[in-house]
């Protein structure tokens, strides 16, 4: 059994929060050029991590706020921002996702500060369950959290069940996030912050990747308009513009290399 991680100083254990958001990530074919993207982008600068020289954190106002990673050459997979989700056993909820038709593709495996593994929902939707050292703004919810989650999934209802079982949303376990129904969409939350939201809708087979079950990785920005131009001129697209509920503009934009994200005026 491999050695369990404690808590890196400054960091919490991911066992305090069941269930919430702890990390995304994002493995580019060219690790340089995304730095370039998204530190002229989103404004981050980068240092490399305790994983080689092949990978390194974004930090925003000196603070971690993601990972990047170079894909091995060898490896044709499409290239997506992916969550991480904080569970108090990566052997345990692994085998949960398995029972439930789920499908665990990588890990789980040992990094310095934990334990991961990368999972698929029954619909397609790739995530991450990390055990160990977590970085507590993650998982907040507060207006300067790092970033905010969506999953477009087919049914939201049986989404939030898989998750609910896998990852012990609104169970007896203490730290565990709660689960709410509004407007159309079940929202995930702690300590009355919202972490993430499950939107109906999405189509296995759609050739549109906007419109395949997938998780949706908002970063909030100062000015949408202002981070949009700034993409597009960068190389990236903006694939769709809308207003949020609470009457936010936001984007939808694809970087360089593929990857998925939205932009979201920050509250």
């Amino acid at each position: 059994m491999a050695e369990k991680a404690e808590p890196a100083p400054g960091m919490a254990s991911s066992a305090e929060v069941i269930g919430a958001p702890c990390w995304v990530s994002l493995m580019a074919r060219d690790l340089q050029a995304s730095q370039e993207f998204y530190g002229a982008v989103l404004g981050w600068s980068f240092h490399q991590g305790k994983l080689g020289d092949e990978f390194s954190v974004a930090y925003q106002d000196g603070s971690p706020v993601a990972g990047i990673g170079a894909l091995a050459p060898r490896l044709q997979m499409a290239i997506s921002w992916t969550p991480y989700f904080a569970v108090a056993n990566v052997d345990v909820s692994a085998s949960r996702i398995r029972e439930r038709s789920g499908t665990v593709a990588v890990g789980p495996l040992a990094f310095p500060l934990g334990r991961g593994a990368l999972a698929a929902d029954r619909d397609g939707a790739v995530f991450g369950i990390w055990e160990g050292a977590r970085i507590p703004d993650w998982q907040s919810g507060h207006k300067n959290a790092p970033a905010w989650l969506l999953l477009r999934t087919r049914s939201a209802f049986e989404a939030a069940i898989f998750y609910g079982e896998v990852l012990d949303w609104a169970s007896e376990h203490p730290g565990c996030c709660d689960v709410r129904y509004e407007d159309g969409e079940v929202v995930l939350v702690s300590h009355g912050h919202v972490l993430a939201r499950i939107s109906s809708g999405a189509e296995g087979a759609a050739p549109d990747p906007m419109v395949r079950p997938r998780w949706d990785v908002h970063f909030p920005v100062d000015d949408v308009d202002a981070t949009t131009r700034a993409a597009e001129e960068r190389g990236g697209e903006v694939l769709d513009r809308r207003i949020t509920k609470a009457g936010k503009p936001e984007a939808a934009l694809r970087d360089p290399d593929g990857a998925l994200f939205t932009i979201t005026e920050r509250l």
